[in-house]
């Protein structure tokens, strides 16, 4: 056994259920988003405007949102699908060709005339993020673009051992969505697959009675109606989560102070950061979600699988930029 301020685990069990990851099936469905970001260096005020003037040295793209969920299963040894709504514009065109660079399956991404592919552009200097501003629609998706998706996934239940659901609020998850969703699993694996949901504030009635929800513990803190300032407010948040959702667990994330699972049968469990270094978070919660999902999928009970996102999450804090953790820096992460 290994610990972690206390807290015990498998590390061999860890590792190798990391091994397995490559013949876990998942199902990813949500908003699609490229994450452009562009490089430079400060070192003026502009005259027109008390405001830096940044010098690009570099521009990078990512996939970002869903997709970037579906990136680091990818990078875990997965081969996930990924559901979700993009425009019939370049940005589409370029998300669906880094899904087929990848070896992954592009036919539930529905393309939608009008509107435009979801883009977040980062301004970064000095590795610090400078401003962010976003191309976007956040109006619902059509009715025939969310049945598009519903025909795909009920064509790929039978193959699927964990949906995941990755809400950015841009339009896509719905309560139609959600019901057609749950209906599917019902009638085409008897409820089998194992349902994720990282969540956003203002959509978590479209939750209820999934298996585990990951929301920061401001999304936790924003449902529940009070401010999460100490571990009495936190179990309060957690346990009542638990109740009002009717799912099975709760994994609230808490930054520099880990991440706390609750389960429906009463079981707490606070899991320190393993975090050595926090220079960036962004996708941290994408990269939660995703390790979380497979370790599930692959047969880890929920502690386990908690612990060993808390690893992953704990590696790509130490990055600039949205990033992915491979399945070699995970188990090495696991230790012995």
């Amino acid at each position: 056994m290994a610990e972690i301020n206390g807290n015990y685990y498998n590390a061999e069990g860890l590792r190798r259920n990391v091994d397995r990851f490559v013949d876990a099936r998942v199902l990813v469905i949500g908003d699609i988003i490229m994450d452009e970001y562009i490089w430079g260096n400060v070192s003026r005020i502009s005259p027109e405007a008390p405001v830096p003037v940044v010098d690009v040295e570099r521009e990078t793209k990512m996939l970002g949102g869903a997709a970037n969920v579906i990136r680091n299963m990818a990078a875990l040894g997965a081969r996930p699908v990924l559901c979700g709504v993009i425009g019939d514009d370049g940005t589409g065109e370029e998300i669906v060709s880094a899904l087929s660079h990848m070896g992954l399956e592009t036919g539930g991404v529905v393309k939608e005339p009008g509107r435009p592919t979801s883009i977040k552009t980062r301004i970064v200097a000095q590795n610090q993020q400078v401003v962010r501003f976003d191309r976007e629609s956040r109006a619902d998706v059509r009715p025939e673009s969310i049945r598009s998706l519903l025909d795909f996934i009920e064509n790929t239940l039978d193959n699927i051992d964990a949906i995941v659901v990755s809400d950015y609020g841009k339009g896509l998850i719905s309560g139609s969505l959600m019901m057609g969703v749950r209906e599917l699993n019902r009638s085409r694996s008897g409820g089998r697959a194992i349902v994720a949901v990282d969540p956003k504030t203002g959509n978590f009635e479209f939750y209820r009675g999934v298996d585990i929800i990951t929301p920061n513990h401001h999304e936790a803190g924003v449902f529940c109606g009070f401010e999460i300032m100490d571990k009495k407010t936190l179990n309060r948040a957690g346990k009542e989560m638990v109740e009002v959702l009717n799912c099975r667990s709760v994994l609230i994330t808490r930054g520099k102070d880990g991440m706390t699972l609750f389960e429906k049968q009463g079981s707490i469990t606070h899991i320190p950061t393993v975090a050595k270094k926090v220079f960036d978070v962004t996708g941290a919660g994408d990269t939660v979600i995703g390790t979380i999902s497979l370790g599930l999928a692959a047969g880890l009970d929920l502690k386990s699988a908690a612990i060993l996102s808390n690893f992953a999450a704990g590696i790509v804090v130490g990055e600039i930029g949205t990033s992915a953790v491979r399945a070699d820096e995970l188990k090495r992460a696991v230790g012995d």
